[in-house]
């Protein structure tokens, strides 16, 4: 009789709760050629690792020069405290997409479902769990947002390379960038963005520490005044665009189904957020610190700091992680375009390419119609992020574990310390009700108040949104040339 180990014991658990994962077994297989196993350093990511990057790469972008602006909205210490507690509930949200995704893929792999050309998203997690009508609403904000989460993307490319080159405008560098990011149809799926959201993350911690540093070197400027919150509906607009920075887990279940065992994304998210935390709270707190009431004119941290080669720097590093952003928030999108005209399992990447530019068409236009940089944030924070990455996996996870014998044969029990099902119920609560009434219904309120505040100062298809205006010269006009009297007497009097 053969003898079992512990270790032979607990895999076979393993497998038996989570399922097989036979083709990302197959992805992770070691290249036999030493040209093939750089191409996958570079290329082919599926660890806990790449994930971790993947998650606070994307999370931060280019919310990271917005976060000086919500401070003067909030104030300092609201500023603060709404960092950590939205970074707490991101984390939770996230961590409960996480498990919906596990249930749902476990119970598809016993009735033999093979996943190997194909993506699973966020939608079909909903459907297959709660049915066709959860799936419809989960389809319509995820795309929703996503879409506007690419469109914000390309604004701020165009309001970050003004600093540097202003001799375009705003407009015109969003019809060069918008080509530019049209170039991530390329991009198969998220195990292709493994050095890019490396690179990413190094640009992004590059940023805030220089935000950071210049404001102290910098210094107050004279008169300085910290007189936030002097409003509601700026005080509510701040909240909300700090709900969008940690409302970046709408890609979760694609960067989980990326991994080769997905399992182990629980914590990831929680400890890419710690991180993040790093980089957004020296960093806003610095900027506000330094210039106080004046970001509230200039929603973009660059547009205050002196030109300098390090602040070059970091708008060029900006600019290419916002490619690399816009390319996370894209690329659902492209997949659900793929799903609807029967593309997804096509294996020429160049005819999905080719079927995916159209997506990247309605981003384009929505960017010159709405180059808002800053108040958008709140908007599509408080309208779409709360919805989408809040109030509806915290619902599905309390509806899909109602009754009792699907709490009892669910794939993962929640952790002891949160007070197993009642309290991960109480949480689930909590987060619905004050997400609704906070997030969706003030913060709503304010930022389409500051939106359309927005509007009717700037109007739509603005050229260049929060320019300073051209100089005039001071010409000073030329005096006109002294007449001579007696010689017009003299002509006077020969005529």
């Amino acid at each position: 009789m053969a003898v079992v180990s512990s270790s032979d014991k607990e895999k076979e658990v393993e497998t038996v709760i989570i399922g097989s994962y036979i083709e990302m077994e197959k992805d992770e297989a070691k290249p036999s050629s030493f040209k093939s196993a750089f191409s996958n350093f570079l290329w082919h990511g599926g660890s806990t690792y790449d994930a971790w990057f993947s998650c606070a790469s994307n999370q931060v972008a280019q919310v990271l020069l917005t976060l000086p602006y919500s401070f003067s909205q909030l104030g300092m210490l609201s500023g603060i405290a709404f960092q950590l507690f939205y970074g707490i509930l991101g984390s939770w949200t996230a961590y409960l997409i996480s498990i919906l995704y596990v249930e749902y893929r476990t119970r598809k792999e016993r009735e033999k479902v093979d996943f190997r050309n194909h993506v699973i998203q966020w939608f079909e997690v909903l459907d297959g769990l709660l049915g066709k009508h959860w799936r419809n609403v989960g389809l319509a904000f995820n795309c929703t947002f996503l879409l506007f989460g690419s469109v914000i993307q390309l604004i701020a490319c165009a309001s970050n390379i003004y600093y540097i080159n202003d001799n375009l405008d705003k407009r015109t560098w969003t019809y060069i960038f918008g080509a530019c990011c049209a170039t991530t149809v390329f991009i198969p799926s998220f195990h292709n963005y493994r050095i890019w959201s490396f690179l990413g993350l190094v640009m992004t911690t590059y940023t805030a520490w220089y935000l950071t540093i210049a404001s102290y070197l910098h210094g107050q400027v004279e008169g300085v005044k910290h007189s936030g919150p002097t409003k509601l509906v700026l005080y509510f607009t701040g909240a909300t665009n700090i709900l969008y920075t940690f409302g970046g887990h709408a890609v979760t279940v694609e960067v989980m189904h990326a991994m080769w065992k997905p399992q182990k994304f629980k914590a990831i998210y929680l400890l890419a957020t710690i991180y993040v935390l790093t980089l957004t709270l020296p960093s806003a707190s610095a900027v506000y610190w330094a210039f106080g009431d004046m970001l509230l004119d200039h929603s973009n941290a660059f547009s205050l700091l002196p030109r300098s080669p390090y602040r070059d720097m970091a708008v060029i590093l900006m600019l290419i992680h916002q490619f690399i952003t816009f390319g996370f928030a894209c690329t659902p999108l492209y997949f659900v375009w793929e799903k609807a005209i029967g593309l997804h399992d096509c294996k020429s990447m160049c005819k999905r390419a080719a079927a995916r530019l159209p997506v990247v068409v309605p981003i384009w236009f929505l960017a010159i119609i709405f180059p808002f940089f800053g108040p958008i944030n709140s908007a599509v924070g408080s309208l779409l992020v709360s919805f989408t990455v809040y109030i509806i996996p915290a619902l599905a996870h309390m509806f899909t574990f109602r009754s009792a014998a699907a709490r009892e044969s669910a794939v993962e029990q929640p952790p002891k310390f949160v007070g197993r099902w009642a309290g991960s119920f109480a949480i689930n609560i909590f987060v619905v009700i004050w997400v609704l009434i906070v997030g969706f219904g003030f913060g709503g309120w304010a930022s389409m108040i500051n939106f359309v505040h927005q509007i009717d100062t700037f109007g739509l298809f603005t050229k260049c949104y929060q320019c300073p205006s051209p100089k005039v010269a001071n010409v000073t006009a030329p005096s006109p040339t002294p007449v001579n009297l007696n010689h017009t007497h003299h002509l006077v009097h020969r005529l």
